[in-house]
């Protein structure tokens, strides 16, 4: 999700049909839902709302140590963005690779509350959920081949995140969509960044430019960033997908991630099987 400057509008919220809430401002999109009472999710949408309303502004103030790899922030969504981020240096990684989940955090941290059993914020397919004891969330995933998962409140899982390099941000790898589940959703967004730039290898028909050229302002500066993936041999598709399985697997065992789905040309990998169920109607 790319953040500019000066703002283009204010927040909007509304309610979408069927009863979701709908907050838009600028970059940001996003669909977000509670569960409960009808009073409660009232309260509940006025206060995602109001906390909506300040975080773009609260991003565009910080956006130079937003895009630096190494720079002090002070915000609590940039503080959130910066930790998430933290875990996978020295590989180059700034807090703008957890913008989406961080947000979605946000929004999702207003929207619980008393007579709230269960919520979720989906920015942009990066989502956070909140599962009450004995609850349960089946999350559409527009942006992955993995059409849906299941989260149960005894998953460690609360957050998901798909990147790719024909996703809405850059990639310096060659995968079609990288899915990831974590315990945040920062941190999912995180990782899948990172697993999604490791589904890579050298061939002469997979084109790239310097990030600063696709986007004045990018935060990946001269680094390359894939723009075109021809269709690839089946040794070669094998080969890309074996080295983001090794990153996905490296970072499980270090706690980062729960599980990750990667997609390359119709054929998947996954550490060690998804432990998401998948099936069953969209949260």
């Amino acid at each position: 999700m790319a953040l500019t400057s000066p703002l283009p509008h204010q927040a909007v919220a509304a309610l979408l049909p069927g009863g979701r809430l709908h907050l838009q401002h600028g970059p940001i999109d996003i669909v977000a839902e509670a569960f409960g009472d009808a009073p409660a999710i009232r309260a509940a949408y006025a206060r995602a709302a109001a906390r909506f309303a300040g975080i773009l502004d609260d991003l565009v103030a910080e956006l130079p140590a937003l895009r630096s790899p190494a720079a002090d922030v002070t915000g609590s969504v940039a503080r959130r963005m910066a930790a998430a981020v933290a875990p996978f240096r020295p590989a180059f990684i700034t807090p703008m690779a957890a913008v989406a989940g961080s947000v979605a955090e946000e929004v999702l941290a207003a929207l619980t509350g008393p007579g709230i059993s269960r919520a979720y914020a989906n920015n942009g397919g990066d989502i956070a959920l909140w599962l009450g004891p004995g609850e349960s969330l089946t999350c559409a995933l527009a942006a992955s081949p993995l059409d849906r998962v299941t989260v149960r409140a005894a998953d460690r899982v609360r957050g998901i995140a798909t990147s790719g390099w024909r996703g809405r941000s850059f990639s310096l790898g060659i995968a079609d969509a990288v899915t990831v589940v974590a315990r945040t959703a920062a941190m999912a967004d995180a990782a899948a960044t990172m697993v999604a730039n490791a589904v890579d290898l050298d061939h002469p028909g997979v084109r790239r430019r310097p990030a600063r050229d696709v986007q004045s302002d990018s935060d990946l500066g001269d680094l390359q960033v894939t723009v075109a993936v021809p269709q690839l041999a089946p040794d070669d598709r094998a080969k890309a997908l074996a080295a983001g399985l090794r990153a996905a697997e490296a970072f499980r065992a270090r706690g980062l991630i729960e599980d990750a789905a990667l997609f390359l040309q119709g054929e998947m990998q996954v550490t060690g099987g998804l432990a998401l169920a998948q099936g069953g109607a969209s949260g």
